[in-house]
């Protein structure tokens, strides 16, 4: 499948928006980019420097509104840049830059907005959102953390994990609950009784435990909006998050599709065992099936967004089952070769099982998806 034609787009202004990304990834984020980054025990995980360069050409800010410094497009339109992200596994914080923005243009103050937004924009800063506890199970409002007054502000302390994009952040989104309230607090990076520590995640990228010890934040640091934003942009997120795995399992798919036409086995090539051919079209059907629920969840969430937890779920669920199906192939279709560290179908098959838990898992949406429904 054409680079461009990953959400099948009929609008040139988008097709050309597609097609930049595509070709800027190619050039400054290769696939091996991911190896090189782990080698090199890269602690970041990512470039500043190339998140800012995309900032330079409106991404980071693309659905930001255009008074906080945002390009105030659809979310749509940075799907379609984050799916070509996803082709070659590009780590920078798209993820944490979405649900960050969306939990503030919705729940944030006035200062909260004009003080972190254009700065989320322009690549500034980054906001890791520290909301997952080691007992939630995907539950946001399971919440240990615990918010008390003091006479200047608020004390925090309880411990995030899974904190995608903690490492380098310069705050943070902390939920607790303050007099039994499920609550989002800011915290600067730097403040006193807050630890960061950086985990090994299977696909490389910067996610750490946030441990909060009587963290002291000022009265303005609540955001007044409550939990209600952070579960919406939760699943803002989560369509980004499928349409980035969207882009991983077509490349995964693309490229065993090209490695089977040219291995020889027996004297013919791979492909033209009609075992395989049934596998592969088995693969296809399920990509084509996710990409519809992908797209259809990209579109609502700007067209009817009173239904976005129903197509943030579907998503997920579909193109989980589907991310995985095509790297699993991918790699049995690639033989011996597929399971070495010089293969890169490796890292899509990293990828895709640290895909698999973030916001919510296959199962998890599932029953989501039905409960919404009214099943």
């Amino acid at each position: 499948m054409a680079e461009q034609d990953l959400f099948m787009v009929a609008d040139e202004e988008q097709r050309m928006l597609e097609k930049t990304a595509a070709q800027f990834f190619a050039q400054h984020s290769p696939v091996d980019r991911v190896r090189k980054l782990r080698d090199s025990h890269d602690e970041l995980g990512y470039s500043r420097a190339l998140w800012s360069e995309m900032a330079e050409l409106g991404w980071c800010g693309l659905h930001i509104p255009e008074e906080f410094g945002g390009m105030g497009m659809s979310f749509y339109e940075l799907c379609l840049v984050v799916a070509q992200a996803g082709k070659t596994l590009v780590p920078e914080p798209f993820l944490s830059s979405i649900l960050a923005s969306e939990l503030l243009v919705a729940g944030g103050s006035d200062a909260q907005k004009s003080e972190w937004l254009p700065k989320i924009a322009s690549a500034e800063a980054v906001i890791a959102t520290a909301y997952f506890e080691a007992r939630s199970r995907f539950d946001v409002r399971a919440i240990d953390a615990v918010a008390s007054r003091t006479t200047t502000g608020y004390s925090l302390t309880g411990t995030k994990v899974h904190v995608h994009d903690a490492v380098g952040a310069d705050a943070f989104l902390v939920t607790a609950t303050l007099d039994g309230t499920p609550s989002v607090f800011v915290v600067p990076a730097g403040t006193k009784g807050l630890t960061i520590t950086r985990g090994n995640r299977i696909d490389g990228r910067n996610a750490a435990t946030v441990k909060l010890e009587g963290v002291t934040v000022a009265t303005d640091s609540l955001v007044p909006g409550g939990l209600a934003p952070l579960e919406r942009a939760i699943d803002y997120a989560t369509i980004a998050l499928s349409a980035e795995m969207l882009g991983g399992a077509d490349e995964a798919f693309s490229t065993t599709i090209e490695y089977i036409k040219v291995r020889k086995q027996f004297g013919a090539p791979l492909g033209s065992f009609q075992a395989l051919q049934h596998r592969a079209a088995r693969v296809y059907i399920s990509l084509e099936l996710a990409r519809s629920a992908v797209l259809a969840a990209a579109r609502a969430a700007d067209v009817v967004p009173a239904e976005l937890a129903r197509y943030a779920s579907l998503a997920k669920a579909k193109m989980t089952d589907a991310y995985l199906h095509s790297v699993n192939e991918a790699v049995q279709m690639h033989g011996g070769v597929g399971v070495t560290d010089e293969c890169v179908i490796g890292f899509y098959l990293k990828r895709a099982r640290a895909a698999e838990s973030t916001f919510g898992n296959a199962a998890f949406h599932h029953a989501r998806w039905a409960t919404v429904n009214g099943y």
